[in-house]
């Protein structure tokens, strides 16, 4: 006999959680300072779990950015290194 597709599980228990578990929103709440040891466990506030995902093109596009970025440190600690041994 087969299960009713309604009653398969399926890909619901791998989706991610958008919010955590009271237990888990005390500590990060507690790591941000957001709530003191003696406050109310009762209405906390919900603590995001996922933020939105950059897509491909975003992510090519920091890399690149992130690249120019260490393009031009290297360029200028190259820069004070030949200058100092100029200097010397």
């Amino acid at each position: 006999m087969s299960i009713h597709k309604s009653l398969s599980l399926g890909s619901g228990l791998s989706q991610e959680r958008s919010v955590f578990t009271r237990r888990e929103r005390i500590e990060r709440l507690m790591e941000r300072g957001e709530l003191d040891e003696s406050g109310s466990v009762y209405g906390l506030p919900k603590v995001r779990t996922q933020f939105k995902v950059l897509s491909k093109k975003q992510m090519k596009a920091l890399a690149a950015v992130e690249r120019e970025k260490e393009a031009e440190a290297a360029a200028i600690a190259a820069a004070e290194a030949s200058k100092e041994e100029e200097a010397i």
